[in-house]
């Protein structure tokens, strides 16, 4: 076995390199200014990961989909539908607060309406390509692929996709994260596609942006529960 050889295998295993590499890119995330995510290290790290180590890209949920122009269209109105949902009923349900009060500094805010928007793609592409392609992938291979592993893999990505909301959103967008990680976990767990997911993640943090940005954030929220 080459040099070559031994490193793609040792990156694609669980030994001190494997997980070496699993930390460093969970801890890269997003390198992000005035609190919106402009680089997306993370995603990137995986993809230098993927290329380096020689997993196929499906393994990461890159397989190409049968349709590019359905999955774009059924990602951005489930995306959105459900950023509405989320709002008006699940949020208040669990006690949230009416708006994000992390990012308020954007209503109205025309000087960086570009670099949110921009912001609400890198999202979308970063954490679907980490918390659903990469950590299934690394997780599978740990535990393998029953009903009960994939299950857990929900469950366990899910949870560190909350977790890392905590910082930037407190305990509402750690809820929200945990919701949202749960429903598209089940689906990337069904599809193990992350194409529709991307376009669904940043519909919905791209609606999120409107109802902040338009101030309405607060209206929406009460639709349901006054």
């Amino acid at each position: 076995m080459s040099n070559d050889d031994a490193t793609a295998a040792a990156l694609r295993g669980l030994g001190p390199l494997g997980l070496a590499a699993i930390l460093i890119i969970l801890l890269a995330g997003n390198i992000s200014v005035n609190k919106l995510p402009v680089i997306p290290a993370g995603g990137i790290l995986v993809l230098v990961w993927t290329w380096r180590s020689r997993t196929p890209w499906r393994e990461i949920g890159y397989a190409r989909p049968d349709s590019w122009v359905r999955a774009v269209i059924v990602g951005v109105l489930f995306g959105a539908a459900l950023k509405i949902v989320m709002k008006t009923i699940v949020m208040p349900l669990l006690g949230a607060p009416p708006v994000n009060q992390a990012y308020q500094f954007l209503i109205g805010n025309n000087d960086l309406l570009p670099a949110a928007v921009w912001a609400m793609f890198v999202a979308g592409f970063s954490e679907e390509t980490v918390y659903r392609g990469f950590l299934f992938e690394r997780l599978q291979k740990l535990f393998g692929w029953t009903t009960v592993a994939r299950i857990g893999i929900v469950l366990v990505t899910s949870l560190w996709f909350a977790v890392v909301h905590y910082p930037g959103q407190g305990l509402p967008g750690v809820e929200q994260a945990a919701v949202v990680g749960l429903v598209f976990g089940g689906i990337f767990a069904r599809t193990r596609s992350v194409w529709m997911l991307m376009c669904a993640h940043t519909a919905f943090d791209l609606t999120a942006l409107v109802l902040i940005y338009w101030n309405i954030e607060r209206d929406v929220a009460q639709l349901i529960f006054k």
